[in-house]
């Protein structure tokens, strides 16, 4: 009945227990249970602070490890439809009802139990999981279940054309990429690997858009107030996001405040502004929503206009510019179709950053400035496409331009000194524990991209795991290991790069 002896080690204790597994797994569920009515009796305010962490990255482990469990037991409860001897009709009845998860819970553990369970075919043989290697990661504990639907729902929006090999790196790429995201950041790493390996946009064709795109009004509720839904295509929506940070700045077209300036953030005189600005409450949404009101009362009495504002950035590969394919990625992470590309630029400002779709080296450029210059800004933004932070996905139209070293050590304004970084990731580079280090790659597969890694020692005393890129904004170019850190430069970091470039 029992085959398996696990030792047990307390934290920072020489004391070693033993507990016998059992082989029934009804019997391990109950072991599994009284463990947790255990836990929960136990106090935790005596506990050291190492021994805490430990047992939160633990249970971590073991939710998603359990995950996985969830799943096999479903693929045998459906493939014996044990089920029916609870009184259910099918198993998201048994689940919805019987177990009272609901039908949304139901239906997102079914979900995953057909991602990475093994099911018995007709012929009854056990076939392996159809995400096997994300049903690898669940088995052990690094990835949970909102990781295996994302990775499914990216797997799903594969076109039938892309051939089985390609199908069964991406799932691969997006277990790995799990591994270090969120499942938001899968999500957003899998809208990248799909826009790469289907570069004309037929995973929805433009006759889908067309199709697809409206607006709509709801009627307004007891309070008066209106929903409103739709699609928006990817023209409007970046023309939208080049007008609307204008005039839904904070301090701008507040109706809460009578001194607020009216119109858009360049029209606006830089004091009156500055004082709106330290008055102002609102959250994104209602600037957002006043900044809209102002713009359409603009639109209609041809007050409040001021200078043109809504100036586009888009990146492009000069392939994809030849040949009128591909998606374009605009500064707010938008992606727009390149044949729309004129439609969008002829509503706004352009400025078109085209690179090398071979290489993607931005160009060097130096500045003894602290503020860099547009163009440097254009070409972090061919580079970077967004936040650089490990798992961050804010878009480049919310970051900065962040030095290593900081300006104020030294740093100098040059495109190899610089990287975009959101606000909050740019205030937590330093040399304290719970702070980052960064620096851009010189050689190798990643040369050119900016990493990162915490600063100071781990728990145990060791120095920190090694140098981290983020691959949200990057899906097309996964890799299939780890950065290898950076080597001590002898000569200065622009000596360096300098010589990469010549000798490629």
């Amino acid at each position: 009945m029992f085959s398996d002896t696990v030792q047990v080690e307390g934290v920072g204790s020489m004391v070693t227990s033993e507990v016998l597994l059992p082989d029934d797994p009804a019997a391990l569920a109950r072991l599994l249970e009284a463990a947790a009515t255990k836990f929960a009796s136990l106090p935790l305010s005596a506990v050291t602070e190492d021994a805490l962490l430990e047992t939160v990255e633990t249970l971590e482990r073991t939710h998603r490890r359990l995950d996985g469990v969830d799943a096999a037991v479903l693929v045998e409860v459906s493939d014996r439809s044990a089920y029916r001897k609870a009184g259910y009709l099918s198993v998201h009845q048994y689940l919805a009802q019987g177990l009272r998860l609901g039908d949304g819970a139901a239906r997102r553990r079914r979900v995953s139990a057909a991602g990475i369970g093994r099911f018995t075919d007709l012929q009854g043989q056990t076939r392996e999981p159809i995400l096997p290697a994300t049903a690898v990661a669940v088995g052990e504990g690094a990835i949970g279940a909102d990781h295996v639907r994302e990775i499914d729902a990216v797997m799903d929006k594969i076109p039938t054309a892309i051939d089985a090999q390609t199908r069964a790196r991406a799932e691969v790429q997006l277990a790995w990429v799990a591994r270090e995201l969120s499942p938001a950041g899968v999500r957003t790493a899998g809208i990248r690997l799909l826009a790469h390996l289907d570069p004309d946009g037929t995973v929805t064709d433009e006759r889908d858009r067309k199709r697809l795109r409206g607006f709509t009004i709801l009627p307004q509720d007891l309070r008066l107030m209106s929903k409103v839904r739709g699609y928006l295509t990817p023209a409007l929506r970046a023309e939208m996001e080049a007008a609307l940070p204008s005039w839904a700045a904070p301090g701008m077209n507040n109706p809460d405040d009578p001194d607020s300036p009216s119109g858009t953030v360049e029209s606006a005189d830089p004091a009156a502004l500055a004082a709106a600005v330290e008055r102002d409450t609102r959250t994104p949404g209602q600037r957002t929503h006043d900044g809209l009101q102002a713009l359409l009362r603009a639109s209609r009495t041809g007050v409040g206009g001021g200078r043109r504002s809504g100036d586009l950035v888009i990146t492009v590969t000069d392939h994809e510019l030849a040949e009128r394919a591909g998606i374009a990625l605009t500064a707010t992470g938008t992606r727009v179709p390149v044949a729309e590309l004129i439609e969008v630029a002829a509503a706004a400002t352009p400025h078109l950053a085209v690179f090398s779709a071979h290489t993607g080296q931005a160009l060097y450029l130096g500045r003894g400035r602290r503020l860099a210059s547009r163009a440097q800004r254009l070409m972090l933004f061919a580079r970077d496409r967004g936040c650089t932070a490990p798992g961050c996905a804010a878009p480049f139209s919310r970051t900065q331009a962040h030095h290593f070293p900081d300006w104020a050590d030294g740093g100098p304004t040059d495109i190899d000194h610089l990287g975009a970084a959101c606000g909050r990731h740019n205030r937590s580079v330093g040399p304290r524990p719970g702070q980052w280090q960064t620096m851009i790659l010189i050689d190798g597969p990643h040369a050119g991209r900016v990493v990162w890694r915490p600063s100071g020692n781990t728990r145990d005393g060791t120095r920190p795991p090694g140098w981290r890129i983020n691959q949200i904004h990057h899906a097309e170019l996964l890799p299939d290991h780890q950065p290898q850190p950076p080597p001590e430069p002898s000569e200065s970091r622009i000596e360096n790069y300098l010589d990469t470039l010549l000798a490629a």
